[in-house]
């Protein structure tokens, strides 16, 4: 695999390499020694997958602190703009976000670390979104920030009137008035 450096440190693309011919193409999807080489040393302990239609945002979402979750993600099907926000207080990149595309043609994959948000916007007509994640799911630990925070500046490249949201994303707080949950100090992994 190929892993590629973003704006934002500690956020990395990963590009699989790809083998295809006529009868179609194979490639390793991930693999826990060239991960830990490559990115960091973590163990994945929960895969989720989603599947939205067009217009749909989710995001931006975290985990707070002891749950918090780092996610190696990526699209099966259709094509996604995935967003990492830094919400580590003290942070060089603090409030700065990486856009990416993701798409079942391109298998690139995104590493986004614990003390970051994370959303994305459906492109396509349908996407199937998959998320490895270091640490379990916990309900009372789940943070949010506003997917149209103006100080974040994230183009979600959808018209306005075309976008999906759940009761829960419509009114999250921007990142401003939100609670320090991460400071670059203090230790994630």
């Amino acid at each position: 695999m190929k892993t590629i450096p973003t704006a934002i440190p500690d956020v990395f693309l990963i590009e699989p390499h790809v083998y295809g011919d006529k009868r179609g193409y194979f490639y390793e999807s991930f693999s826990a020694r060239e991960f830990e080489q490559s990115v960091l040393h973590t163990t994945f302990v929960q895969d989720n997958e989603s599947m939205s239609t067009y217009g749909v945002v989710r995001g931006l979402h975290y985990q707070k602190m002891p749950y918090s979750q780092g996610k190696l993600v990526s699209v099966v099907s259709g094509l996604v703009l995935d967003v990492a926000v830094d919400i580590r207080h003290g942070s060089p990149t603090y409030g700065k976000h990486v856009a990416v595309e993701l798409s079942g043609e391109n298998h690139r994959r995104l590493f986004i670390p614990r003390g970051f948000a994370h959303g994305f916007a459906v492109l396509s007509e349908r996407a199937v979104f998959q998320y490895k994640c270091d640490n379990y799911y916990a309900p009372e630990s789940e943070g949010g920030i506003a997917w149209d925070d103006p100080a974040l500046g994230i183009d979600w490249r959808l018209p306005a009137a075309d976008i999906i949201l759940s009761e829960k994303d419509r009114c999250r707080n921007t990142l401003a008035e939100s609670s320090p949950d991460f400071d670059i100090n203090i230790p994630v992994y």
